[in-house]
């Protein structure tokens, strides 16, 4: 479906080739001073022809805001907003009409739909994230004004170059459990740290200055090729409460991943310690509480990733994301043609070497939506529940005393 979301819902719509693309976004509260200004920042970090990096598409991805908003001021009601495809051309895309390209999605949608968009891939294009994008800033504008919520995305890998995150386990320790195997001091640092200033600082969008260089050498190498190559994209959100999360179907890591694996060529997804968890003992896994200096509980470590049972604890939410190698490229490919007969394929058009640096806004834009609406959702729980008299019949190890209550 084109609609994300329970309390804040995002519909997107448009094709990568069609007039134009955008949004309706239903739940936005009432009171939020909003201009195309705030929403410009992320569509601007997303566009193409950013460098010699991207695609040279040249789209100025300028949003007009429709509805919903008066005098600056949301109303509480359905906000529009779309932008312009300005610089299409879908002659580029006349050889998919006999050949579904690798990879890419030309097969599957015919097969789903009986019918297909012509050029550009359709609703499979990164042209549809702009609604997506357009509403995450409106969302994140709203959690920073509310909460001091921040969400930063950066780019964490390209092919097999990645920016230093832990002390390495040497070959042969695979039975010493106390091998190191852990975030190191810098990565960890990093994201504590590291801000959209630093991560913008470099073309790449990676915030590690040495293993940036090398991200470019690696993807003008598949430039040049005619080919492609794919990466991770990892992302930290501070600040967000504890308690968000709706088990046990929803749970906020569940959220995370259904919104991140919505982002087109994204194939992984792990939160936290991810698949390095498996190979650490709960014994040095375990994230112990302990007395924070502001006076509340957290924990020492944080390989939970700032989720534990579904339900954030408090801590910082981290994440990584994988992007595959873009399925377009303009190598000559053996494949068949939509009847079985083989041929070779090689794509026309204008297309990213690797997508992960116009990636870091969209994987931000989707987190802002899933904490957005997991916020709606649990304000209005903890609301309806502080109409009710006081608990007074359970022990105080199952229940949390109101606000009201502790200042009392």
């Amino acid at each position: 479906m084109s609609t994300f979301g329970t309390l804040f819902r995002v519909t997107t719509y448009g094709e990568s080739h069609c007039a134009s693309v955008g949004a309706i976004i239903d739940g936005c509260p009432p009171g939020l001073a909003l201009s195309a200004a705030d929403v410009q920042v992320q569509l601007s970090r997303r566009r193409p022809g950013q460098s010699n990096l991207t695609t040279p598409r040249d789209e100025k991805d300028l949003v007009q805001l429709q509805s919903g908003i008066e005098h600056g001021v949301t109303l509480g009601t359905p906000i529009g907003l779309f932008v312009k495809n300005e610089d299409q051309r879908p002659h580029d895309y006349s050889e998919t009409d006999m050949y579904p390209r690798p990879s890419h999605a030309d097969y599957t949608y015919l097969q789903k739909y009986g019918v297909k968009a012509s050029s550009g891939g359709g609703r499979s294009s990164a042209r549809e994230t702009i609604g997506r994008v357009a509403a995450g800033a409106i969302a994140e504008k709203y959690l920073r004004q509310a909460y001091g919520i921040e969400i930063v995305a950066f780019v964490s890998s390209v092919g097999k170059v990645r920016i230093p995150s832990s002390v390495a386990s040497q070959n042969g320790d695979e039975d010493n459990d106390d091998a190191e195997d852990i975030l190191s001091l810098e990565y960890a640092k990093l994201l504590k740290t590291v801000t959209r200033q630093d991560v913008d600082a470099n073309p790449t969008r990676c915030p590690h200055a040495e293993t940036s260089e090398r991200m470019i050498e690696r993807i003008v190498r598949a430039k040049d090729a005619n080919d492609s190559i794919g990466g991770t994209v990892t992302c930290v959100i501070r600040n967000v409460p504890s308690g968000l999360g709706e088990p046990v179907f929803d749970k906020f890591e569940a959220k995370l991943g259904h919104a991140m694996l919505s982002i087109p060529a994204t194939k992984a997804f792990e939160i936290g310690s991810g698949f390095r968890g498996t190979e650490v003992p709960g014994s040095r896994h375990n994230d112990a509480f302990v007395r924070k200096a502001n006076g509340t509980l957290g924990t020492a470590t944080n390989w939970s990733g700032g989720v534990q049972g579904g339900i954030t604890n408090g801590e910082d939410i981290y994440f990584r994301i994988g992007f595959k190698s873009p399925a377009t490229i303009s190598q000559a490919q053996s494949t068949a043609q939509y009847d079985g007969t083989p041929g070779s394929l090689a794509a026309r058009g204008r297309h990213d070497p690797c997508v992960v640096p116009r990636a870091v806004p969209i994987v931000e834009s989707m987190a802002a939506l899933v904490v957005m609406d997991e916020l709606l959702l649990q304000h209005s729980r903890k609301t309806s529940a502080a109409l009710l008299p006081a608990i007074t019949t359970l022990p105080p190890t199952m229940v949390l005393p109101r606000e009201a209550e502790k200042s009392a």
